[in-house]
């Protein structure tokens, strides 16, 4: 299986700098092009989730990890102050957008990587500080896992956005989740993608630095990742350079996109 998989954190359609208005379609049609066979997005506005068909072409599943507060108006008014509201009215979502040659056997699984009762159980095992914690549950984050096929041949992709936190150790309680949650789906041998805005670096979170050790390639220096266990990059994995995602004067979002060509091990 030859893989051309892409990562981004699109930032609710912002540039850098700010432009004063949101470019969500703009962003997604940049991620697709060129046909690419996975695409891993975080930080979509969830009415964006109705819109990604369109916008793609591709197969679209989608997770909602802050429902939208305000309905229908939401949309107007994050656009008219999208810096100061940002999520706060129009929610947040992420998606695995998937080329129609590859198939999807069994669906999505979601799994809640901060929920309350681990958010307690780590804090005090932890001895995590009270803003932390309180920081830790203020958005959800889910881990997406697919299982991905094209003829006999499968991978389990997993897309995630962990908490940004100043201390490390959330997001690497959530990583280690997502991973455990991961073995519990794959089949034998079965390759496994990881793939997102992880929210820590190699330098920082002694978690992610060991999963190289598990067996996975190694990561990035930055936040943003394409993982595989099984499955040998031939290209990348490599952030966009900036003029790939120009718009005007500005660039889309404050994350680049993360490109990588995988094949089987």
């Amino acid at each position: 299986m030859r893989l051309v998989v892409r990562t981004w954190n699109v930032f609710h359609g912002r540039t850098v700098p700010e432009s004063g208005s949101l470019h969500v379609e703009e962003a997604v049609r940049l991620a697709v092009e060129g046909s690419p066979d996975i695409v891993c997005l975080q930080e979509l506005p969830v009415w964006a989730l109705a819109h990604l068909d369109e916008w793609s072409g591709l197969r679209v599943l989608g997770v909602v990890t802050m429902p939208p507060l305000a309905g229908p108006l939401a949309r107007r008014l994050t656009d008219a102050d999208p810096r100061r509201l940002r999520s706060a009215l129009t929610g947040q979502a992420n998606a695995v957008l998937l080329g129609r040659r590859l198939g999807v056997p069994d669906g999505q699984c979601r799994t809640v990587l901060n929920p309350r009762a681990v958010r307690r159980r780590e804090g005090r095992r932890l001895a995590l500080p009270a803003h932390v914690r309180r920081g830790w549950g203020r958005n959800r984050r889910v881990a997406q896992l697919v299982r991905v096929t094209d003829g006999s041949e499968s991978t389990l992709v997993v897309n995630l956005h962990l908490t940004s936190s100043p201390d490390s150790r959330p997001a690497e309680t959530e990583l280690a989740h997502a991973l455990v949650r991961a073995e519990e789906l794959a089949r034998p041998g079965e390759p496994v993608l990881l793939c997102g805005d992880l929210n820590i670096t190699p330098a920082g979170a002694p978690a992610l630095a060991a999963l190289a050790r598990a067996g996975f390639t190694a990561p990035l220096p930055g936040i943003d990742q394409i993982l595989a266990r099984g499955l040998a990059a031939v290209e990348g994995p490599a952030p966009w350079p900036d003029g790939r995602r120009r718009l005007g004067d500005a660039l889309l979002s404050d994350h680049a996109p993360v490109e990588a060509v995988m094949i089987g091990a």
